[in-house]
């Protein structure tokens, strides 16, 4: 079929100075869709270069930011190493000129100097606060309140999750910039910065989600509820064999397939009926669900997972196992080369593991398959000949 010989992004080149999270995943998530995205790292790598999870002393933190990529090695703290970069990044062709950044900019890697040396320069800077001062995800997701929405109910203090939420939209809002920004200089012609602090990322998904204007116009702030999910019917369960199961039902439809597929749908009936309620509706699910919950409970505790699953299946409930990661890996039939999303790939000093190339899914481009890592500095000789950067 025509237009499947290249992946979607062939012809994009992108100069990334990064550490963390939130830039290195923009620059990875277009890597993976075909761009050219080269990382530009000092002597010895960056702030995050040695950052857990190590396995035999090297970073499989940095490995997973950094696939698909190029990289190179320039000291930006000397006028030779910052040459090298600026020249890397105005160096000319309709697809390049374009950088993403979290990390100062100032003097020579500001957009006022960069935009000098290319006019039509684009340039996307990833800060903590608008304000420029200093934030992660982790001092983020405090200032927003989800910890006091975290955890079991009654606890008294602030619960922290694992998961850098914050760090994931804005990696991901940055590579949406930059290709609105690389569209916007295809009908105009002109360059641009755009900034993007992760407070405001924080801040505009707590909007969406409703939590800001429930803060405004509700009485009481709004408790922690610990696994029940907010508003519907959702929460762990425990099987016969000790597995733990989450079980949802979000619509009228979900709902009807649980009572079915548990024998429940008399017992939820008659509940229904004397508590004066619609249990269609998620209003009333959630505010009788612990009679709910009840009544599941014993029933999931009377089964097997082998015995749950094959009834959830069989009905269409929404529902998954817990599991670890390694049980994630070993029961998970996505989690596997079955999926088209993954290789096995053999990384530098790391070894040979599971690797997921882009989620995303294009009928007319070739697949984004999953490369490795680079070795840091892996590409330094080969980058300076192809831009005619001297050494």
């Amino acid at each position: 079929m025509p237009g499947q010989a290249e992946p979607i992004l062939a012809g994009l080149r992108i100069v990334e100075l990064s550490a963390f999270v939130a830039a290195p995943l923009g620059g990875a998530t277009l890597a993976a869709l075909g761009a050219d995205v080269i990382r530009v790292d000092p002597p010895g790598g960056g702030m995050d270069i040695d950052r857990w999870p190590l396995h035999h002393g090297r970073s499989l933190y940095w490995a997973g930011l950094n696939q698909g990529k190029r990289s190179v090695i320039f000291d930006t703290r000397t006028e030779a190493g910052q040459r090298q970069a600026a020249g890397l990044i105005a160096a000319p062709g309709e697809g390049g000129g374009i950088v993403l950044t979290n990390l100062p900019v100032r003097g020579w890697n500001s957009y006022a100097e960069l935009s000098k040396l290319r006019r039509d320069l684009i340039m996307v800077v990833i800060s903590g606060d608008r304000d420029g001062g200093t934030a992660v995800d982790y001092t983020v997701n405090a200032a927003l309140g989800f910890p006091w929405l975290t955890g079991p109910e009654g606890y008294e203090g602030p619960v922290n999750h694992v998961l850098p939420a914050w760090d994931g939209m804005t990696g991901f809002l940055a590579a949406l910039a930059i290709l609105a920004a690389e569209r916007h200089r295809r009908l105009h012609g002109e360059g641009q910065l755009v900034e993007l602090s992760l407070s405001d990322v924080g801040l505009a998904m707590t909007g969406h989600l409703g939590l800001i204007g429930e803060a405004t116009l509700a009485a009481e702030p709004r408790g922690r509820f610990g696994n029940d999910v907010y508003g519907t019917f959702g929460r762990d369960f425990g099987t016969r064999d000790g597995r733990r199961v989450m079980v949802l039902a979000l619509t009228a439809r979900q709902w009807a397939s649980l009572g079915e597929a548990t024998g429940l749908t008399r017992e939820f009936a008659a509940l229904e009926a004397r508590l004066g309620a619609d249990f269609r509706n998620e209003g009333d699910r959630w505010n009788h669900r612990k009679p709910l919950f009840a009544l599941l409970d014993a029933w999931v505790a009377q089964h097997d997972l082998t015995e749950v699953r094959e009834a959830f299946e069989g009905y269409g409930v929404l529902w998954s196992p817990y599991r670890t990661v390694k049980q994630m890996l070993a029961e998970d039939p996505r989690a596997s080369t079955a999926n088209p999303m993954f290789s096995e790939i053999t990384h530098p000093w790391l070894g040979r593991f599971l690797t997921a190339g882009s989620p995303l899914r294009f009928g007319a481009a070739a697949p984004a398959i999953a490369r490795r890592a680079p070795d840091l500095g892996e590409h330094t000789e080969e980058v300076l000949r192809e831009f005619g950067l001297q050494a």
